[in-house]
């Protein structure tokens, strides 16, 4: 056995708990967007490739993605990535999210008022 050497820094408890607040937000992200079903595990799988062990650690907020993984959740999970930036403090960002999905939201609204009140031809509303 070697001995300990080497100065030991005392940890003030943030690192811990960013990772535990990590975890938890991937998590309730994960679960606002796929519904914490069995679903939900084989799409998290099919979207970052991990084993289905790993997809319900990270459902359940007991492990959270590292690396490749997050990056291909980013991908795929809107509710991931807003999350994330809540965590990072990037309020605006977030912000500018919602607004993109407002406006692609208000488009499909306006194509469907469009069809009703054009489409059909009878005039009837």
């Amino acid at each position: 056995m070697f001995p300990k050497k080497g100065n030991v820094f005392p940890n003030a408890g943030g690192e811990v708990r960013l990772e535990i607040n990590y975890r938890q937000t991937i998590a309730a992200a994960l679960h606002r967007e796929l519904d914490g079903t069995h679903r939900a595990v084989k799409t998290t799988m099919r979207w970052t490739g991990a084993s289905e062990r790993t997809a319900k650690n990270w459902i359940a907020g007991s492990h959270g993605p590292s690396g490749e993984h997050l990056i291909s959740l980013l991908r795929n999970s809107d509710e991931v990535l807003i999350g994330l930036f809540a965590l990072a403090g990037r309020d605006q960002a977030i912000v500018a999210l919602r607004l993109v999905e407002m406006r692609n939201r208000l488009a499909e609204i306006r194509q469907l008022i469009d069809v009703v009140l054009d489409g059909d031809g009878d005039g009837k509303v």
